[in-house]
């Protein structure tokens, strides 16, 4: 669903998870800091307001979006990390770098949670120009780093209780 139909910090307070024992990354890229640290703090408070424990939180900048993924796979390494949230924007421009970077950063985060099992979320704005960012970074549609923290807690308890049941054979 578009933004602009949904505003990004809504969401059901009452089905969220308890985050007390979570360990949480978050990587921020510094391009576009202004947007950026506004999706950081919407998605930090989100987190704190769900349980999560400051000294779980463990946070990381990167230099751009395109570093996402590897500053992601660096620190989910570093702290064994139930979810990282990767928080970024990319504004489209001139040029079509945004879409080189955009689906370089989709594609580094879908094969790292494949690969390593974990939760690893997209929290990357994709606007056409500025003022779409600000709209989306506590502006008129919301925080997208609140419902990135909402998915990564969503998902990190998914995880939690897909291990306590163990492993199943599907009969092979």
């Amino acid at each position: 669903m578009a933004s602009a139909l949904k505003n990004l910090s809504s969401y059901d307070n009452d089905s969220m998870p308890n985050a007390e024992d979570f360990t949480l990354g978050i990587v921020v890229a510094d391009w576009n800091e202004k947007i950026t640290h506004a999706l950081y703090e919407g998605c930090y408070d989100t987190l704190v307001k769900h349980g999560a424990q400051a000294d779980n939180i463990h946070t990381i900048q990167v230099p751009g979006a395109f570093e996402l993924t590897a500053g992601a796979r660096m620190l989910a390494g570093r702290y064994n990390c139930d979810a990282v949230i990767c928080l970024g924007c990319v504004i489209k421009g001139e040029t079509s770098h945004n879409e080189y970077i955009n689906m370089a950063v989709a594609q580094g985060l879908t094969n790292l949670g494949l690969t390593s099992g974990r939760p690893f979320i997209f929290g990357l704005l994709t606007p056409n120009d500025e003022q779409q960012a600000l709209d989306r970074a506590g502006g008129k549609h919301g925080n997208k780093g609140v419902e990135a923290a909402t998915t990564a807690l969503r998902m990190a308890a998914i995880r939690k209780e897909l291990n306590k049941a163990g492993k199943k054979s599907i009969g092979y």
